[in-house]
């Protein structure tokens, strides 16, 4: 008998289809449906498969536990030494945001470019005042480091606008649709004085922590705006303010920070040039990502009942799905 636990909000509808796969496949299941803040550290001892982002603590390196799927794209805390047994397969959710979080970062370079995150402030002060000349992306160079799934998305969007596109990968290959040009991670400090917009979607890893250093902002144009929709460890709170106001960039939006919750006294609340959103570019605020997880989680469920390859491995030297 297979212990299917499912710690994600789940309706009728789609308990029917988790237990309709288990029927599909012939295998017994019993299955415990739960959400993430309910979920028990019973349920998830005995569990052989989880969909969902239980407390990683909870797993403890369970022996029983032979797939965790989850509903992030991110994996970081449940690659840390302990929490998984050497058995257990993590499968991350990439491919379920790319729609949701390209078009979150694409509004806020938007609004960087044409200053309604300026215009904002004056409202919020009842002040009538022109915030003087914008950009566009027409003819502009926009830089996209991760050019994954979120990636890949975004570029078609600002490509479509006019964009020169240069993407920054890991590796190298041929150069993917909507994108120009593809250079190496090791080149980024080549490339960074080109662009006029910078969109970071990368993971956290060992070699992406603190990644935009004050140097690498002061190679960027003075003209240029960054965004942010990876990780917010992939640069420190201090580093970005002082890269606004000494002007060494004209401004920043982030979905992402090292502390999350932002903290209440923290000074890029108050950094006018700087536009804050709370991790909301994914999580479940938009269907295509629900519906993403879901068809993700039922086809791993599926190939784990019937011996077919998993898919969405999470490769524990990089942090990236393999």
């Amino acid at each position: 008998m297979k212990k299917i636990l499912i710690a994600l909000e789940t309706g009728e509808a789609e308990k029917r289809r988790f237990l309709q796969t288990a029927e599909a496949a012939e295998v017994p299941c019993e299955f415990v449906f739960t959400t993430p803040g309910e979920v028990t550290p019973g349920q998830v001892a005995e569990a052989s498969f989880i969909v969902g982002n239980v407390p990683p603590r909870m797993i403890a390196a369970s022996e029983n536990l032979d797939v965790i799927q989850l509903f992030s794209a991110g994996a970081d805390p449940y690659m840390v030494p302990g929490v998984l047994a050497e058995k257990t397969l993590l499968c991350n959710a990439t491919g379920a945001y790319g729609l949701a979080v390209s078009e979150h970062a694409f509004a806020l370079t938007m609004m960087l470019i044409k200053k309604l995150h300026l215009y904002a402030s004056s409202r919020a002060h009842a002040c009538w005042q022109d915030r003087g000349p914008v950009t566009s992306l027409t003819e502009s160079t926009v830089l996209i480091v991760g050019l994954g799934d979120i990636g890949l998305c975004y570029a078609r969007l600002v490509k479509a606008m006019g964009a020169r596109v240069i993407g920054v990968k890991r590796r190298g290959g041929p150069c993917p649709e909507g994108v120009d040009e593809l250079v190496l991670t090791a080149e980024i400090d080549r490339i960074l004085p080109e662009a006029d917009v910078i969109l970071s979607v990368l993971p956290s890893t060992k070699d992406t922590v603190h990644f935009y250093t004050a140097e690498r902002f002061a190679a960027m144009k003075n003209t240029a705006v960054f965004v942010n929709c990876g990780r917010g460890d992939a640069v420190e709170s201090e580093v970005l303010l002082a890269a606004l106001r000494d002007g060494e960039i004209a401004a920043a939006a982030i979905d992402v920070c090292e502390t999350e919750p932002l903290p209440a006294d923290s000074p890029l609340w108050q950094e006018e040039k700087l536009m804050i959103t709370p991790h909301v570019a994914g999580s479940f605020h938009h269907a295509s990502i629900y519906k993403g997880v879901m068809d993700l989680a039922c086809e791993n469920l599926a190939n784990y009942l019937t011996g077919r390859p998993i898919v969405n491995l999470v490769d524990f030297s990089t942090g990236y799905r393999k």
